[in-house]
């Protein structure tokens, strides 16, 4: 008894011994993405809106050569990286993979010119097939935890027999494996390796050190903790009990969920909503077994669950809909992204379960009271809700790689890049879709240095939609760039710009180019 005391203390402990995590954006890049420079900035400066762990950064200079000697330097929300010394002109692209608090990467790129702009292409992320692989990892994992730890829980707490165990205990061995690929695949996926760097150390040194890490131990100790449940009779109940306490536990460590927002309400709904699961579909195929078989044991175990599963839907019904409105923040992310593209799926197969889960209860329990000939009805509807459960974790595992509406941040703001023989422009535009735009004019001649002109003007039309030129003065902000403020682009599509540039009162240079807007 002191041994499952200290056990369940050090899952509790291990639980929510964790900081504040999010999913990390980043908000600003200095010098910013996209800017003509006359000389090559010491250091770039990515800044995000949490603290940020760096894991790969890679730099391709003007001359598309990959160059090793940055420096990197990290100091909470921002990364420094040390540019070398030499940079060749023409446009170096910085690439940047970090781990956020809630241990998922973020990556992009960030560019910027020196002198001319040339077309250098950031480097590629060969992943070798990496996320097919983490998606079938949290699969096998999510069978552990749900179909095996739940399955052990429902058997030894609820039915008190070992009927039908056959299934969790093959679960608990998929999922122990899911777990632990999981680790590795996590560190290669946040160091951007191929699969062939699991031989490696360092993947693994990585997982180790984000919440992923902790969150997937404390899942592979409930999993084996389950496994040991099925091997003695002597605490059984209390094994699994701990068992079935470590999978909201594993869930409430780690992810978007759990770590959004107000932690003191997603943390305890990601716990609750993973019991809830647990309970509800590990509890199939014991049930499936039992109905197979019935005997005058299987309809008071049949009336137990289902007097248990009515506030335990009730429980998932709420913790679903509040991590939902947390993630999503309006209903138009319902259909806008693919987050809320998933989820629709995830609540289209969860009403197709509860459906099921009504006609067992209500229909078909009660004619096996009447008449154990019902079992096999029984038996094929409790199997199809083992089929969707199933489509359910194939579902949600695909989140891993879809960050939630509520991290979004605004894109990076559209860049043109117009030159001539006198004069080179640039011309960032934000957000770059139909509606109200902000617009910072760069103004450079020939040679990349910077142009001074006593008045710039920004002419825009949409010939095909029938817009005539629209006429707008830019103003010289401190910053030294040209800004022309809530200009209204009310279609999208490929609009015409023209800049001119009055250097003197007898000297105009005006440059054209197309821009491209797109929808809202």
């Amino acid at each position: 008894m002191r041994f499952l005391g200290a056990l369940a203390t050090l899952l509790l402990v291990a639980g929510f011994a964790t900081g504040a995590r999010a999913h990390a954006a980043l908000i600003s890049v200095e010098p910013a993405s996209g800017s003509i420079l006359t000389s090559a900035p010491k250091a770039v400066e990515l800044r995000f809106n949490e603290a940020v762990t760096p894991g790969t950064i890679r730099l391709i200079d003007g001359a598309g050569r990959a160059r090793d000697d940055t420096r990197v330097s990290a100091s909470g929300e921002t990364i420094s990286i040390a540019m070398p010394a030499g940079l060749p002109q023409g446009t170096a692209v910085v690439s940047y993979r970090v781990i956020s608090q809630d241990g998922h990467p973020v990556a992009g790129s960030v560019t910027f010119s020196v002198g001319v702009p040339t077309a250098t292409k950031p480097p590629a992320n060969a992943d070798g097939g990496l996320n097919i692989l983490i998606w079938l990892a949290r699969i096998g994992l999510y069978l552990g935890l749900f179909v095996g730890v739940g399955g052990v829980f429902f058997a030894r707490a609820i039915a008190g027999s070992t009927v039908g165990t056959a299934v969790p205990r093959a679960a608990l061995f998929v999922g122990v494996l899911g777990a632990v690929a999981s680790l590795g695949l996590v560190g290669a996926d946040l160091l951007g390796l191929s699969a062939a760097a699991l031989l490696t150390s360092a993947p693994w040194k990585v997982a180790f050190a984000t919440s992923a890490g902790p969150a997937l131990l404390v899942a592979i100790a409930a999993m084996l903790i389950s496994l040991f449940a099925l091997q003695r009779a002597a605490d059984a109940c209390r094994l699994s009990v701990i068992a079935f306490v470590g999978v909201g536990l594993s869930l409430a460590m780690t992810g978007h969920a759990a770590t959004a927002p107000p932690e003191m309400l997603t943390r305890p709904a990601m716990f609750l909503h993973g019991l809830g699961v647990a309970y509800w579909i590990g509890a199939l195929a014991p049930l499936a077994a039992l109905a197979s078989n019935p005997t005058a044991a299987t309809l008071p175990i049949l009336n137990r669950f289902s007097r248990i599963a009515v506030p335990v839907v009730a429980v998932l019904a709420l913790t679903g809909l509040a991590l939902a409105i947390i993630q999503l923040e309006n209903l138009a992310a319902l259909v806008e992204t693919r987050y809320g593209f998933i989820l629709s799926i995830k609540l289209a197969l969860v009403l197709v379960l509860l459906a099921l889960a009504a006609l067992n209860r209500f229909r078909l329990t009660p004619a096996i009271a009447r008449d154990h000939k019902a079992a096999p009805a029984l038996k094929h509807s409790i199997l199809l809700e083992c089929g969707i459960a199933l489509g359910i974790f194939a579902v949600v595992a695909g989140w891993r790689f879809t960050p939630p509406p509520r991290t979004i941040v605004p894109e990076t703001p559209l860049a043109i890049h117009i030159h001539s023989d006198k004069a080179m422009f640039q011309v960032l535009v934000s957000p770059g879709k139909a509606g109200t735009n902000d617009f910072v004019l760069q103004l450079m001649t020939g040679e990349a240095t910077p142009l001074k002109a006593k008045e710039a003007t920004l002419t825009l039309s949409l010939p095909e939609r029938g817009i005539e030129p629209m006429e707008r003065e830019a103003k010289l902000g401190p910053d030294g760039y040209w800004h022309v403020r809530k200009s209204e682009l009310p279609f999208a599509g490929r609009w015409h710009v023209r800049i001119d540039a009055l250097v003197t009162d007898f000297e105009k240079i005006t440059l054209e180019d197309e821009l491209e807007v797109a929808p809202p």
